[in-house]
């Protein structure tokens, strides 16, 4: 008898109580999706220009070059909005990379087709260009000069949409180079230097042309050196609000962290294009 009571009992306290329960269950997963319970989301942020390269003999210029400011990896309050149609970021011709050395870096989350689809331009300095999808190849760095085109792809899918990752593409003199969250993916050979074009630096679209993405972009920098592969990994370990690593060779960062400027101390301040700024970009973060 005291077996069928309780069972009784259990019965009626689902059925009164069960839907309450699914309800909560079903709110809970969704909070899940949307990065509500990311350990990340209760961390510091740190607000647009918190960290900064100081060149106290103005831009270009190397001596007594340092970091200034809030330049311990916290996560930016902001990522920058690109709707994949016309958003983009220019940046002056007095920011374009020449010589036997360039390196390109950007953290993006690709969240869907744009109006060249599957192609995904994220920084691109005339026909030099890193773009997070090329087909099915996957993500791939293009060095241009007089001579050509050279493009390397990292041979791996696409990203995911929602999924930020952080690629690298690096040019040494003679091979160009693609690394996708801190790791090598591959590497083609290359004839002759980097050249500038004619054309601006453009982040968020193809500098000759469309390919803009649709997604979110942060932490984009530019360099006239080629990173090194050890250089590479302990910039993407510094994760998506990591300062730059070389500073005597940095062109150009933008972290994108709610403005378009240029915090590398060269003044090469972006110019927008229609892009937004949301707070609400780390569903599909992991830090390293």
């Amino acid at each position: 008898m005291t077996t069928k009571i309780t069972l009784q009992s259990a019965m009626e306290y689902l059925m009164t109580y069960g839907w309450a329960i699914l309800i909560i269950a079903v709110v809970l997963g969704a909070l899940f999706q949307l990065g509500i319970f990311n350990a990340s989301t209760f961390t510091p942020k740190a607000p647009p220009g918190a960290c900064h390269v100081f060149r106290p003999n103005g831009p270009m210029t190397t001596s007594f070059i340092n970091l200034q400011g809030i330049c311990n990896g916290e996560l930016p309050q902001y990522a920058a909005k690109f709707d994949g149609q016309t958003n983009y970021i220019t940046i002056p011709t007095s920011a374009l990379v020449t010589g036997s050395g360039m390196t390109m870096v950007v953290w993006a989350d690709i969240t869907g087709n744009g109006n060249q689809p599957p192609r995904a331009i994220m920084v691109s300095q005339s026909y030099s260009y890193l773009d997070a999808c090329d087909s099915s190849s996957g993500p791939l760095f293009v060095v241009y000069n007089s001579i050509g085109q050279y493009g390397v792809n990292a041979g791996a899918p696409c990203a995911s949409n929602g999924q930020w990752q952080q690629y690298v593409g690096t040019f040494d003199g003679s091979n160009a180079k693609i690394y996708v969250n801190g790791v090598f993916k591959a590497s083609a050979q290359v004839i002759g230097n980097v050249g500038a074009g004619t054309s601006v630096i453009t982040i968020g679209k193809f500098a000759g042309g469309s390919y803009n993405v649709n997604g979110m972009l942060a932490d984009v920098q530019i360099y006239n050196s080629s990173l090194s592969a050890n250089e590479v990994a302990a910039l993407y370990n510094e994760g998506i609000g990591g300062a730059p690593i070389a500073l005597k060779s940095l062109v150009g960062w933008w972290p994108l962290n709610g403005d378009v400027k240029d915090y590398s101390g060269n003044n090469n301040n972006g110019v927008s294009s229609g892009i937004s700024f949301t707070s609400n970009w780390e569903a599909g973060y992991s830090a390293p």
